[in-house]
């Protein structure tokens, strides 16, 4: 869609909107792309101190857009291909990678669901604001995926205990239970996440440019870089999805019946 996302400014900060509604934002292309080259705008834009990310309608992102990936579900490969999976799902990786390394503060303002995708982009934030609707899953090993490109991110965010509580059983997470396990740092009521965001960007705003450029510099050295596995992550997504668990998975998870292994033993 030609308005995947709407980018606004506001004096020293842009406000970048995710705005696929009918389809809780979920990262199509369109809005990977968008996205990305929004990342790489302000990257050297001296001139925007901050950037604020949210999602339109009530929800803050469904996670990634299987629409383009449609034709592809459990078709394997045929000898000698290139799989155009690979490189579709390289991308988010990218835009993941691009968004921890911005050098001004990234707010997410999250309202509704973040699912999969977009838990993934909640994690590059520097601060995290959510309505007490809100809700966090990473959903993808229930449906026969694994959550590749955003595992390292969810992994540095919340540690090893709780990123594989995550990851590996797809739980969902309150807004509440989101913000004691460290992905959130404020959770206000329903209707009040635009003056919460704006409060928090005042005070973000008494902070030099400069000087946060430097600290988060220094604080990604301190925890160290994200580890790189963009390639390993888009090999394996393109695998699982061409494979009989992701067919089987999303074809119950789109007639809504379980899958066939939940509740096995």
């Amino acid at each position: 869609m030609n308005n995947a996302l709407i980018i606004e400014r506001d004096g020293a900060i842009e406000r970048w909107t995710l705005n696929d509604p009918a389809s809780r934002n979920a990262l199509s292309d369109a809005m990977v792309v968008a996205l990305f080259a929004a990342c790489l705008r302000v990257r050297d834009d001296t001139s925007v101190r901050g950037v604020v990310l949210t999602g339109a309608g009530g929800a803050f992102c469904a996670g990634g857009s299987l629409g383009s990936f449609a034709s592809a579900i459990g078709q394997p490969l045929q000898p000698g291909e290139t799989d155009p999976l690979i490189g579709m799902n390289r991308a988010f990786g990218d835009l993941l990678h691009a968004l921890s390394a911005l050098p001004q503060w990234l707010v997410c303002a999250v309202d509704g669901p973040a699912m999969g995708g977009g838990f993934g982009l909640v994690c590059c934030a520097d601060v995290v604001i959510a309505t007490e609707r809100a809700s966090f899953a990473t959903p993808e090993v229930t449906l026969g995926l694994p959550p590749a490109q955003i595992a390292p991110f969810v992994w540095q965010r919340l540690g090893d205990a709780t990123a594989r509580q995550c990851l590996l059983s797809g739980v969902r997470l309150s807004a509440r239970e989101a913000q004691a396990a460290g992905l959130v740092n404020t959770v206000v009521a329903d209707g009040s996440l635009d003056a919460a965001t704006a409060d928090t960007t005042q005070t973000l705003l008494r902070a030099a440019p400069g000087a946060v450029a430097a600290t988060k510099e220094l604080l990604q050295r301190l925890r160290g870089d994200v580890p790189d596995l963009r390639d390993e992550a888009a090999i394996a997504f393109a695998s699982a999805l061409r494979g009989p668990e992701a067919a089987a998975g999303l074809a119950a998870f789109a007639k809504k019946q379980p899958a066939p292994w939940a509740g096995k033993a």
